[in-house]
């Protein structure tokens, strides 16, 4: 393989100078060529069995990808913690890359790659160049059944149910098409977001009122006036006309929506409605005192005749 081979020079670009024995020979490098290309201190480097980098130094993420693919074999698919960084969803930082084979093809986890041999092969996924990813719903059950901690799980759903990069039902369908071992966690976000919970902060608070002795609110009601929306809020008390909201500049707060949530506040209080702020940080380290404002309110208020109440949007 020579520079002056086109084909080689667009294979060599397309898959950022990674590529397999196969491919390198069907380039026209012979057996011996390869070897000194790879020897110790050589322009090229092995990052996997077969699988070849013609540089030296460190493989950027992409380069680790492409090359967990072309070690994997054809039709095999990137899951895990590296395709949700791919779909831009919340999730573990890792170097790993988890691959999907069929059942019947023969190959061990490596280095960096951790192969996951499956009866249910995927029949469609999403490309990006030579990258071949599972879609979404598929790698974020994945990415949860590797997981030890249910708020773990619920950044990972949430970011991906808020983005809507996949659907409730989609995960819903995955859950129940996927094994069973595993799955406890997935199943408890799911049952939390079929309540209503759309993201990790609300999904502590979920928690936080599940364990105290608060009466169960109404989660992402939808608040109406005269058939008008008035907002939508995290958690809703009908009896009292009591809100809360809860602000994670991460979830809700980006900087050009900041004057759109002050002028829902007034709107709500004008209304007739006690609104509670709290954030993230108070459900987790001071649960205490989030419960007392939110009894106090509860005291104090009384149900408004113009506000109708809907529950959370499918």
């Amino acid at each position: 393989m020579t520079p002056t081979d086109g084909a080689a020079r667009w294979l060599l670009t397309h898959q950022c100078g990674v590529l397999s024995r196969e491919q390198a020979i069907a380039g026209g490098l012979t057996e011996s060529a390869l070897r000194h290309r790879i020897r110790r201190g050589g322009p090229w480097q092995r990052l996997l069995p077969g699988v070849y980098m013609t540089a030296t130094g460190q493989p950027t993420s992409e380069q680790r990808q492409i090359a967990a693919l072309l070690y994997a074999g054809p039709d095999s698919l990137i899951t895990g913690p590296a395709a949700l960084q791919n779909y831009r969803i919340r999730g573990p930082a890792t170097e790993v890359v988890d691959v999907l084979i069929p059942v019947e093809r023969r190959r061990l986890s490596r280095n960096l790659v951790v192969i996951h041999r499956t009866r249910r092969m995927p029949r469609e996924c999403t490309c990006d160049g030579p990258l071949r990813f599972a879609l979404v719903a598929r790698v974020v059950a994945d990415s949860v059944r590797e997981l030890d901690e249910v708020a773990d799980a619920r950044a990972i759903v949430g970011s991906a149910v808020q983005k809507s990069r996949c659907t409730v039902k989609q995960l819903a369908e995955e859950l129940a098409a996927g094994p069973i071992r595993r799955s406890a966690l997935l199943r408890t976000v799911l049952a939390e977001v079929a309540d209503g919970v759309r993201s990790a902060a609300e999904g502590d608070f979920h928690a936080l009122v599940k364990r105290s002795a608060l009466p169960w609110p109404i989660f992402n009601a939808r608040l109406l006036v005269d058939g008008v929306l008035l907002a939508v809020v995290d958690a809703w008390w009908p009896e009292a006309s009591v809100a809360v909201e809860i602000d994670s500049r991460e979830w809700h707060l980006l900087p050009a929506d900041w004057e759109n949530t002050m002028r829902r506040h007034d709107r709500l209080i004008a209304a007739g409605i006690s609104v509670i702020h709290v954030s993230p940080r108070q459900i987790r380290m001071e649960p205490d005192i989030v419960v007392g404002y939110i009894t106090a309110a509860l005291k104090r208020g009384r149900p408004t005749a113009n506000v109708v109440t809907l529950p959370a949007a499918a």
